[in-house]
């Protein structure tokens, strides 16, 4: 979908057509959950500080979202994409790769399928969305996010290669800007460049990703689009208004997320053996930890408790911004045939 969230808010709200509209906070703490396109054309993105935000574009127009109404349209337009193939694997409320290699209507030509669910989408919500069509899941999505908004590119077989080769870096999926430096220092700065090395001298400079980075420089994705995606975990964060200072207030503080996890693990019947605790200091620094214990629980008493061991490992020196608390390991990973180990 085409910036979804902020796009919805425009649809359902018409004096927000055409201006520049930011879902999310617009305090000190505030993030921008998503940008309209009119606020993007300013340099406003999603994870972007709502104080920045603001200074990019003076006139930016905040809503708060409304993630109910979010999923209810969500709804609908996954509903259009079974009428095709039950081969969907939603990736986000907004996203999901369709394998339409033998559909429900025995159409021939894939284009025509996507065709089809950009207009139907556009009939039942108003809203546009765009589609990438080639041979697997890592072209299909570079090739999604090319002509957006109300985009429909096809990246056919004969082209991928060529396709690949003149592809930015940064446009390759696991490539941040750290990695993405570190290629520019090997003189990797597209797919072309990429394709020059061996398996084994990626992996010398990439470790396991370079496996990854060398298959899909030759266009390979043996990925497949799993209709039955395994939720690996359950989690809730908050960033304050204000900083937690003492170990009470953040104690406190954790208390309350755990009650809104083990709601959430209840609401979805689920328990998990491993607790994960994330917290995020005033200069941004952020650290992880985590505990696992022999059996699956979603005991609030038990995991407020290891959380806490986990806080006080840490020795805190410095005002906090954010919290954050999960659970991982989930007993339904192994009820859908998920293998209870780590590799």
């Amino acid at each position: 979908m085409d910036a979804f969230y902020a796009s919805v808010e425009q649809k359902d709200n018409p004096e927000l057509k055409g201006k520049p509209v930011a879902v999310g906070g617009s305090g000190n703490r505030g993030v921008v959950a998503a940008a309209s396109y009119e606020a993007r054309r300013y340099g406003v993105r999603s994870a972007m500080p709502g104080k920045i935000a603001k200074q990019k574009c003076p006139q930016l127009i905040f809503v708060k979202p409304r993630f109910s109404r979010y999923k209810e349209i969500s709804s609908i337009i996954r509903t259009i994409f079974y009428e095709y193939t039950d081969l969907v694997e939603p990736l986000s409320l907004d996203e999901a790769f369709l394998d339409v290699t033998t559909n429900k209507f025995e159409m021939d030509v894939a284009t025509d399928i996507a065709m089809e669910i950009k207009e139907k989408i556009k009939a039942k919500t108003l809203l546009t969305a765009s589609a990438g069509i080639s041979i697997n899941k890592f072209v299909a999505k570079v090739a999604s996010g090319m002509n957006k908004p109300d985009g429909l590119t096809l990246i056919h077989p004969s082209k991928v290669d060529a396709f690949i080769k003149q592809l930015p870096i940064e446009s390759f999926f696991g490539v941040g800007k750290a990695t993405a430096a570190r290629m520019k220092n090997h003189g990797i700065f597209n797919g072309a460049d990429l394709q020059k090395f061996t398996k084994m001298e990626l992996v010398e400079k990439f470790g396991k990703m370079g496996r990854y980075f060398y298959d899909v420089a030759q266009g390979i994705d043996e990925r497949p689009v799993r209709a039955d995606r395994i939720r690996k975990s359950v989690s809730v964060e908050n960033t304050y208004d204000k900083d937690l200072i003492s170990i009470e207030e953040i104690k406190a503080a954790l208390k309350l997320l755990t009650v809104k996890l083990v709601n959430s693990l209840e609401r979805l019947d689920i328990k998990g053996k491993t607790v994960k605790l994330k917290i995020r200091y005033i200069d941004f620094t952020t650290y992880s930890r985590q505990k696992t214990f022999l059996s699956y629980t979603r005991n609030a008493k038990l995991i407020q408790e290891s959380a806490e061991e986990l806080i006080d490992a840490l020795e805190i020196n410095q005002p906090v911004r954010l919290l954050g608390i999960g659970l991982a390991q989930l007993d339904s990973e192994v009820e859908n045939g998920q293998l209870d180990f780590p590799f």
